[in-house]
């Protein structure tokens, strides 16, 4: 829900906001904070017995915390950061994934430069890239002052939940069900209220700098964008460089609040009486053309100059770009605008369902949600990060496919949250409880409840195939799913405290 359509929210039916709170509240998902593989206790039957032998046991076998199944057991275990230069060897199975090597046509071998194959057995000698923490730990910047950074402790006890720990989370919900299981997400990988402090107030001053969200920079502060990237790119303590990203973002959330929600301008850049569904198109593309500069002949260039410079959310594209490209290599800012040329097709979808005044299906909705997402914000990871994941493995189809389904998740989770309180847009709106109330016939309640089930299939399904994938990549591709996994928890934490869906 926009910032702009919130003060025309009605608050949610108390059944529905039963199960709303139940689900979201919990931050006790009960997914790993990281990628982990731990030792469990022999499976049932595993213990014989003969009369001429006592009863032997079967040596443990490694389980992933989460998902099981093939390939489920060449998960990677991240190791701890060092606190000095030491390198820290991973704990891998000895025994070779289930899935296949790398052949040719793959990813380690589509690159002119092949990239790094993560080793099955012994250490990486010359992985210098920081992992993910654990737990609490110091700054995951090596080049940092050490800092202690606390991971927060879900708030358990004031959430109206049902079971809770390990193997109780993805046990199925029932529209009929007292209790509700919190949704699988793993918690945020660190908090650090001071460095989100500072993003934020320097986006409160960029965006007023350039006139976007005028008259309403408190509702802008209230979001909390800075403690948004500072949760979900904890693999940087680089303030400038978090801003960069929390800029792209923020550009990113207005596009909805001035083009597609209630209060959405309903005439034509010249005046002239039309409606906002109508110019969304010819307004994304003076936004495309922002990110990724039109060269027009002369008598031309000063009139689309002047667009530029009286558009907030053109001005905060351009901005954005500008200064992402002082961290980002060509190729990353490609990709970039990639994923929101695929964001603005999926706009443009919505819109005809808004003027056609029809409800989509689940399939077609979910399949709009896809590009419709947080893939813009997720595309970055590697350029906070400080590194690059080279074309060939980003582009894989394998590796797309994980990508794109921890984005639809997330965006899922951006659905329950926006639903919290029902929202009067003139139909503007469309989350995935909305549709399956339409197509099915069912309570609210009982969508909301479906809709965290489609969630955490999503996020099993991530967590069980991103894993082979990072142990037969480069170094770089398993830390970008490994920063994947990390913004997922990251957002959700946003989600879950930000003024923007919590009143």
């Amino acid at each position: 829900m926009s910032m702009l359509s919130r003060t025309l929210a009605l608050p949610a039916t108390h059944e529905v906001a039963t199960a709303v709170t139940a689900l979201l509240s919990n931050l006790s998902g009960g997914a790993p904070s990281v990628l982990v593989r731990k030792e469990a206790a022999a499976p049932e039957g595993a213990e014989t017995a003969t009369p001429d032998a006592p009863a032997a046991t079967v040596p443990a076998r490694p389980r992933i915390l989460g998902p099981t199944g093939l390939g489920a057991a060449s998960l990677l275990i991240t190791p701890p950061i060092p606190t000095t230069g030491s390198t820290v060897p991973p704990v891998i199975s000895s025994t070779p994934p289930e899935q296949p090597r790398m052949t040719a046509g793959t990813v380690a071998e589509q690159t002119s430069t092949p990239p790094r194959v993560m080793p099955t057995t012994g250490t990486i000698g010359e992985q210098t890239t920081p992992t993910m923490p654990s737990g609490p730990t110091i700054t995951l910047n090596p080049t940092a002052a050490p800092r202690i950074s606390e991971s927060p402790t879900p708030a358990t006890s004031r959430i109206p939940s049902g079971p809770t720990g390990l193997g109780t989370t993805s046990t199925r919900r029932s529209g009929t069900d007292a209790a509700v299981p919190p949704l699988y997400c793993p918690p945020p990988m660190r908090d650090d209220p001071t460095l989100a402090a500072v993003v934020d107030e320097r986006i409160i001053a960029w965006a007023k700098a350039i006139g976007l969200y005028e008259g309403r920079l408190d509702d802008l502060r209230d979001a909390g964008f800075g403690r948004l990237i500072m949760l979900a790119h904890p693999d940087c303590d680089d303030p400038d460089r978090l801003l960069a990203a929390a800029k792209c973002a923020v550009a990113e959330w207005s596009v909805d609040d001035y083009y597609c929600d209630a209060g959405a301008d309903d005439t034509a850049p010249d005046g002239t009486p039309s409606s906002a569904e109508t110019e969304l198109g010819p307004r994304l593309e003076l936004v495309a053309a922002a990110i990724d500069p039109v060269h027009l002949p002369a008598r031309y260039v000063a009139r689309v100059e002047q667009a530029m410079q009286a558009d907030p959310i053109l001005r905060a594209f351009r901005t954005a770009f500008a200064h992402m490209a002082e961290y980002a290599t060509p190729a990353q800012l490609a990709r970039l605008r990639t994923e929101i040329s695929g964001w603005f097709i999926a706009l443009g979808a919505e819109a005809g369902w808004r003027l056609s005044g029809r409800t989509p299906q689940a399939w077609e909705y979910l399949t709009n949600r896809q590009p419709h997402s947080f893939l813009p914000c997720m595309a970055v990871i590697d350029v906070v990060g400080g590194y690059e994941l080279q074309a060939a493995e980003y582009t894989d189809p394998r590796v797309r496919r994980v990508v794109t389904t921890a984005a639809l998740a997330s965006q899922l989770v951006n659905d329950l949250y926006s639903m919290a309180r029902e929202d009067r847009s003139d139909g503007r709106e469309f989350n995935l409880p909305t549709v399956l109330v339409a197509e099915e016939g069912c309570t609210q309640r009982e969508a909301v409840l479906r809709t965290a089930e489609i969630h955490d299939e999503l996020m099993h399904r991530f967590e069980l195939e991103a894993a082979p994938l990072a142990a037969l990549g480069s170094a770089e591709l398993r830390r970008y799913l490994t920063g994947v996994w990390a913004w997922l928890g990251g957002s959700r934490a946003w989600h879950a405290d930000s003024k923007r869906y919590i009143d």
